[in-house]
């Protein structure tokens, strides 16, 4: 995030790139209409400066620049040498230190870093003989606990240092200040400008600065400003204060003593002990009107109004600053130019740059940056880089943030080329990818597919530094996003540094997760189990992420025993993790299950929201449950959540499972009062309802309505074909399924299959050979559904009905090539011969042992397409493989030579069939009666309609001539 402008955070701590979003200032704000001063400044909404004198814009020195570390002379360097190199403190302290004057106390306590030295140190300072205790050293150590966060320590130093007389200055309380306010302890900082007052002492300039700048950054901007206001006219009002909402402090003994007691205890009483003197701050300095008169001052203020949005404010103390001879600072114009750009006025921005370089105050490296930022989150882009570029043309250098800034937005929009090009640039200056940036880099790279490079450059990286638990998540998370969980997995198991060698939860945590997106539930259950043992605990994240993921996979017995074991271990699982648990059960079908989660819940104190209870009507509407979904439906009702469009489209269901037409209307109307209307789920479920009544203007209304929003998909165009089908409407029912085709919803095998029906049961059999063809070319494979609707196809369209009940039984049974053969034989039946020849090509080409049907299916198909040699071919085949003909091989050939007009051919099997060599069917009879017709003879057709009617009915006389017949005995039969 992008840090305060004020003087005294940008002095210490590098800027943040982050763009502050908040409204625009409108346009009828004049910024700097009114703002004119007696030495001729005047500013306008473009900010525009016109100068007559340039005293006022001598440069401040600005606490952005790179300050070189103080010099010392004397002793000290050897001094301060010495504690830095030497192990043993104790013996160098008595050796070097023991004769410093104050002053150089001062300067050793100020430059140790360590806090526990600086402990250590100042301990000693104490044990000499002549040591005087004065307020800078307990300053300076109450600084380096409150930076710390050593409370407790801070709390005793504060005591020792009233029982030592030593009084606080403002420097002590706004130092106190600053520190609590940095570790995001608000109320408590303010408290110590309330013990201030308290003895006597009015906050300097200083000290408000610092004030305001603790609650700027805290968020606080009224409380800020009213805070400036009131120190102005000599107010200081901090009675809003809450002290029962104070911190509690741990000393580490295992006792704790809250803010509260803190203050109004050994605070106040050891602060009333010694009054200050009124020279201090006396209620005659309090009475007067003080201005500020700092750079810093006005620097923080607009910082202030300007991240509080009160642009027209921030002017004015411009203006102010200005009309007072403040100089202004680089901060000053860095703070109003972002001020400016994030409100989205580059113009002016722009022009407050140019301002900046007139008046001889330089921009500095974090100036640029700043606008690389605002061109970034306004989208330019070409002006960003621009800025970028900028920096070392006009001499100066890109820092840690610059680089950092410009990464991340050529990452964000895979800009590779780019952002490898900046690598290259820093790597020839010697500096190194910041770890901030590294996993966003990492994460183009996979963005892109590159991830070789993203390898290469994590393995750099850990050579030479040590990657935070935090960085090192945050890459994990890149990997798993994408479902490369083998990626996250080498950078989880990777080189571990020697100070860091047990991971984090948060590490874990990531890992499970890209276990999870990869649905490897016993990898991510197995590293579950390992983490005691390298001594991490897994945390409320770890539990509620696996219980989810094992819900979502249906693992129901695993995700149960881990809410169980969550709960235990003193845990709360979260509303969404009872929810994936519920929903699992309903799913499941297990609702008694899902009833028992529920139950646990609400004694858990965990209150249910609208997905816990659509998940159990959903899973009652399911099985029929009407009374129990109701139930859940008016106890969410009771418990104030309105019902939303998935909850009533589950009450449809409902509804609809027991054919309940007016409750489910009664959802409807419901779901149409909410905003959007009802969704395609709710109408499909409506229309589903009316089809199975049967009522087709209402299913029709409904329909229309989603065809019109372009809602319609392949459940509502399959839920009108079934509803015209059972009406016995096919001409409508043909439409509807012709639109659907159009409309490209064919999407699925069952979507096929529900249009392939529609076309058989119309008759339309070449329709539905041309969609079998189309889902096959896309890949998508023919199911169950599809082979039951070739199936009818084929019997709707004359074939056989010994072939049909072969390729059945032979699909049925999971034969090889019964598939084939059924789909040859379809296409074959109506006329899309070159689809199943090359069917056909491919079976022979493959020289694998066939059984006979699959012979059957190639005769058909090369006879039905007039290759009468292949066909013939096909049956030598056959009998050379050792396979006999059976009845469906005879009907074939006699086909074949009927088409061909070869009579023996005809004759022979007609022969064997006549005389019994060939078991009398019905069918084959048939075909040969066909046969007779294709080679032009009717005649020999005819005899053979009349032998079939012999075969099958016997000889057609009446009684009496049978009777007349018998009678006769000079009658001799024909044996």
């Amino acid at each position: 995030m992008i840090r305060s402008y004020s003087s005294g955070e940008l002095s210490r701590e590098s800027f943040q790139p982050h763009i502050l979003v908040l409204p625009r200032l409108r346009t009828s704000v004049n910024f700097y209409s009114q703002m004119l001063n007696s030495r001729g400044f005047r500013f306008h909404l473009e900010f525009k400066l016109h100068c007559h004198s340039k005293t006022l814009f001598l440069p401040a020195r600005s606490s952005w620049s790179n300050v070189k570390k103080k010099r010392y002379g004397g002793v000290l360097p050897s001094i301060l040498r010495s504690l830095d190199s030497d192990k043993n403190l104790d013996k160098t302290l008595a050796s070097v230190c023991e004769n410093l004057s104050p002053k150089e106390q001062t300067v050793v306590l100020k430059e140790q870093s360590n806090c526990e030295r600086l402990i250590h140190v100042f301990e000693f300072f104490k044990s000499l003989k002549d040591y005087v205790p004065n307020v800078i050293h307990y300053n300076i150590v109450l600084r380096a606990l409150g930076r710390a966060q050593k409370w407790d320590k801070l709390r005793l130093c504060w005591i020792e240092m009233a029982k030592n007389g030593v009084l606080p200055t403002n420097n002590t309380y706004g130092m106190l200040v600053d520190v609590y306010g940095k570790a995001g302890m608000v109320n408590e900082a303010l408290l110590w400008i309330k013990h201030m007052r308290l003895r006597g002492l009015y906050p300097d300039e200083v000290t408000m600065n610092t004030v305001v700048r603790v609650l700027k950054d805290a968020g606080d901007f009224d409380r800020a400003d009213r805070f400036y206001k009131d120190w102005c006219i000599g107010r200081v009002d901090l009675n809003d204060i809450e002290l029962d909402s104070m911190i509690v402090l741990d000393n580490g003994s295992g006792s704790a003593i809250s803010f509260k007691q803190f203050l109004s205890t050994e605070l106040f009483r050891t602060g009333g002990r010694s009054p200050v003197s009124g020279t201090s701050g006396s209620p005659d300095t309090e009475s007067s009107v003080r201005k500020p008169r700092l750079t810093s001052t006005y620097n923080t203020l607009i910082d202030l109004y300007g991240k509080a949005g009160r642009l027209k404010d921030a002017a004015d103390v411009f203006a102010e600053m200005l009309k007072s001879g403040v100089a202004m600072d680089t901060i000053t114009f860095n703070t109003m130019i972002f001020t400016c750009g994030s409100h989205g006025h580059l113009l002016e921005a722009e022009s407050l740059l140019a301002k900046m370089e007139e008046r001889g105050i330089p921009p500095d490296t974090k100036t640029y940056n700043i606008f690389l930022s605002l061109y970034a989150g306004a989208g330019n882009i070409e002006a960003a880089l621009e800025y970028y570029r900028k920096i070392r043309k006009v001499g100066l250098f890109p820092d840690i943030v610059t680089h950092r800034t410009v990464l991340h937005i050529l990452c964000e929009r895979n800009m590779v080329q780019e952002a490898e090009t900046v690598i290259e640039e820093m790597e020839e200056f010697g500096i190194d990818i910041d770890e901030q940036s590294l996993p966003v880099i990492i994460k183009m790279y996979i963005a892109e597919g590159l991830l070789d490079r993203a390898k290469m450059l994590f393995e750099k990286f850990i050579l030479d530094h040590e990657l935070s638990s935090k960085t090192s998540a945050a890459i994990i998370d890149a990997y798993a996003e994408r479902g490369l969980w083998s990626e996250a997995e080498a950078v989880f198991y990777g080189k571990r540094d020697s100070l860091r060698q047990n991971r984090s939860v948060l590490e874990y945590n990531v890992m499970v997760k890209a276990y999870g997106k990869a649905e490897l539930y016993d990898k991510a259950y197995s590293l579950f189990k390992s983490m005691r043992n390298h001594g991490t605990w897994p945390d409320e994240c770890t539990y509620n992420s696996l219980i989810q993921m094992f819900s979502g996979g249906d693992l129901v017995h695993h995700a149960r025993d881990l809410l169980g074991e969550m709960r235990a271990a003193g845990l709360k699982p979260k509303c969404q993790t009872y929810s994936s648990l519920i929903a699992c059960y309903a799913r499941l079908g297990q609702l008694s299950d899902a009833v028992d989660v529920y139950q646990e819940m609400i004694s858990a104190g965990v209150k249910p929201n609208e997905v816990v209870f659509g998940s159990l009507i959903n899973g009652f509407a399911e099985t029929g449950g009407v009374e129990e979904a109701l139930q859940y439906f008016r106890m969410m009702e009771e418990s104030g959540i309105s019902a939303n469009k998935i909850v009533l489209t589950s009450l449809i269901k409902a509804y609809t499972k027991v054919g309940c037409l007016e409750g489910a209307k009664r959802a409807y109307e419901k779901i149409k009062d909410l905003e959007g209307g009802p969704d395609i789920v709710a109408s499909n479920s409506m229309l589903n309802l009316y089809a199975d009544l049967g009522m087709v203007s209402e299913a029709r209304c409904i329909f229309d309505n989603l065809k019109e929003n372009g809602g319609a998909d392949g459940f509502s165009f399959a839920a009108m074909m079934y509803l015209y089908k059972s009406m016995g409407m096919l001409d409508e029912a043909i439409d509807v399924a012709d639109e659907m085709k159009q409309s490209g919803l064919l999407r699925d095998c069952s979507s096929y299959n529900k249009v392939m029906a529609c076309y058989v049961t119309n008759g339309q059999l070449r329709g539905c050979g041309e969609l079998l063809h189309e889902m096959i070319n896309r890949k998508i494979l023919p199911d169950k559904g599809t082979f039951n609707v070739l199936l009818t196809s084929l019997k709707k369209g004359g074939i056989p009905i010994e072939a049909v009940t072969q390729l059945e039984s032979s699909y049925q049974e999971g034969k090889p090539y019964a598939r084939q053969a059924v789909i040859i034989t379809v296409f074959s039946l109506v006329g899309l011969h070159a689809y199943a020849l090359k069917s056909c090509d491919a079976i022979i080409k493959a020289e694998i042992p066939l059984e006979s049907f699959v012979y059957n299916a190639m005769i058909y198909a090369y006879g039905s397409s007039g290759q009468i040699d292949k066909a013939l071919n096909i049956f030598m085949k056959m009998k050379d493989d050792g396979l006999e003909p059976d009845i469906i091989t005879y009907i074939n050939l006699v086909s074949c030579y009927g088409k061909a007009g070869m009579l023996e051919g005809v004759k022979r099997i007609y022969s064997q069939l006549k005389y019994g060599e060939i078991e009398p069917n019905e069918s084959l009879f048939k075909a040969v009666m066909d046969a007779y017709k294709d080679a032009n003879k009717p005649d020999l057709a005819e005899l053979v309609n009349q032998e079939m009617k012999f075969a099958f009915e016997g000889p057609d006389f009446s009684e009496s001539e049978v009777e007349g017949e018998s009678g006769s005995e000079d009658i001799v039969l024909d044996p």
